[in-house]
């Protein structure tokens, strides 16, 4: 089932310690998202900062965000974004595929930032302690537009009528011969990170790419919805005991229930989207989302 609720922001009142934090999609090398960026701060000293993707294109942009993100929040986890896996001509860093991704993992690493390949970090609230585990999966095209039921129907139909993704030309897969063999093996390596988790274990799934289908309902352009997730991970917020599925990657920022299950779309977005919700809300443009405790 699922409900839609307006943005929250708050947290629950009787605690007192550091709370869970996320953002995504910050575009940071728009000098309007750079200003709200280097505005985000801890409301308090112990909160942790998840950062679902889309930071920036320009590696050199990435680490600067990163390095600022981790010198303010106690702790930032990170899962990269399509954007981020971009070999933009822009970037002097010409790097590829894994290799790229992996060159990501590296700074953050050397910045204290965990990733989709390090141990999952465990964060502990007013309900007891939860696995924060950031995933990184792609997509493999199988959240099929209206109408088809193949990867090639679907993508002839995004590409005749002129709605497809940039990730066709600047998202590599190498050394995978395509984006769909690069997630397949994403899916097997994380799904068996996940497997081994005590069967006990609460978690929040942080990934750049809605987990399930539904939230791509709202798109405008439905062919869009083949570059946003997979089928493969449709039971993972069930089947891995999530307390709150967070992602990004629709600039939609909202809660909703699927399954009984919390998900937050935590984008930041491009100005001229956040100013509108800003203009519509009556709100500041932006703010990390509380994820936990429950807002």
């Amino acid at each position: 089932m699922q409900g839609f609720e307006t943005p929250s922001q708050g947290t629950d009142s009787a605690w007192r310690g550091g709370r869970l934090l996320a953002v995504s999609d910050l575009h940071a090398a728009l000098p309007d998202n750079r200003s709200i960026v280097d505005g985000l701060s801890p409301g308090h000293p112990e909160d942790w900062l998840l950062v679902a993707g889309d930071v920036a294109e320009i590696v050199a942009d990435f680490e600067a965000v990163m390095a600022s993100l981790a010198a303010r929040f106690v702790r930032v986890v990170w899962v990269p974004g399509n954007h981020e896996l971009w070999t933009h001509q822009k970037d002097p860093v010409r790097l590829r595929g894994v290799e790229r991704y992996q060159h990501l993992v590296h700074i953050c690493r050397r910045l204290g930032i965990a990733t989709p390949e390090d141990p999952y970090p465990v964060w502990t609230g007013p309900d007891g302690p939860v696995v924060v585990a950031p995933l990184f999966v792609l997509y493999d095209y199988s959240f099929h537009p209206p109408g088809t039921d193949s990867v090639e129907a679907g993508l002839a139909v995004a590409y005749r009528t002129g709605i497809v993704c940039n990730d066709e030309f600047l998202l590599h897969p190498d050394p995978f011969p395509t984006r769909q063999d690069w997630c397949h093996a994403r899916l097997a390596y994380t799904e068996k990170r996940l497997s081994e988790l005590d069967p006990q274990a609460k978690t929040v799934l942080v990934s750049h790419f809605p987990l399930i289908r539904q939230p791509t309902e709202i798109l405008r352009y439905p062919e869009f919805a083949q570059w946003c997730g997979t089928v493969h991970t449709a039971d993972w917020h069930t089947r891995f005991r999530a307390s709150v599925a967070v992602y990004g990657h629709l600039h939609t920022p909202r809660t909703t229930h699927h399954d009984g299950v919390r998900f937050e779309e935590v984008s930041l977005g491009y100005p001229r989207e956040w100013r509108h919700r800003a203009a519509k809300y009556g709100a500041a443009p932006y703010a990390p989302r509380v994820i936990l405790p429950e807002p």
